[in-house]
């Protein structure tokens, strides 16, 4: 279960990652908020670079449509990615968000992440971060559909980091009961000798406010 906070059962959490989460401060530059980098520890995808690859993942959008349109699971993943690596394909290394130019390919990869979903049995936490990079505010700033993804990857990887995230997604949505169960299962999933620092993330990371969502998609 999402929050069953009565279970003691815990994998071991990495404790640098942890660290290094706290000592960014207020946490929002660890997630991809007020950082030099679009999208954060998260952002796996990001590479900077220009776009002499795209004819070639232009290429593979338009075979797999085809196969996404009969219903094909991978092709629908493949498809969320590609677009995503069309969309950072526009950005510059010292940027720190999406030119307009980019927000249709954002879109699109937005549009088939909520197809996949609605294929899948058990969603792919790595497909997951790609659209937590698609909806962050340095994107489409979609906090809600943020939160979703944010919630997929809690849940598979059930450590202290991936529910601090959780709590930012879902402070940034206006959702209050999920950062407080959020934050309470990141404390429960932190080393004994972090705790205290978790605590203070969790109140820091409960201070972001509803963003406006941007429309559409």
């Amino acid at each position: 279960m999402l929050f069953d906070l009565r279970g003691r059962r815990r994998r071991a959490v990495q404790a640098t990652y942890l660290t290094l989460a706290l000592l960014m401060g207020g946490g929002l530059v660890f997630f991809g908020i007020g950082g030099d980098v679009s999208g954060g520890l998260f952002d796996a995808f990001k590479d900077g670079g220009g776009g002499g690859g795209n004819e070639a993942v232009e290429k593979r959008i338009d075979s797999n449509k085809k196969k996404a349109a009969a219903g094909s699971e991978p092709a629908l993943k493949a498809l969320v990615r590609d677009y995503y690596q069309l969309a950072t394909s526009q950005t510059s290394a010292s940027s720190t968000g999406f030119p307009d130019s980019a927000k249709d390919e954002l879109a699109n990869a937005g549009t088939y992440w909520k197809r996949y979903l609605k294929t899948t049995q058990e969603s792919d936490p790595s497909l997951a971060r790609v659209a937590l990079q698609v909806y962050d505010v340095t994107a489409l700033n979609k906090p809600k559909d943020a939160e979703e993804a944010a919630k997929i990857i809690a849940e598979q990887e059930n450590d202290a980091s991936a529910y601090l995230a959780l709590v930012q997604y879902a402070s940034l949505a206006g959702d209050t009961r999920t950062a407080d169960l959020a934050g309470i299962k990141a404390v429960d999933l932190a080393p004994r000798t972090q705790r205290k620092q978790v605590r203070l993330q969790v109140k820091q990371l409960k201070q972001a406010r509803s963003q406006p969502q941007a429309q559409g998609g």
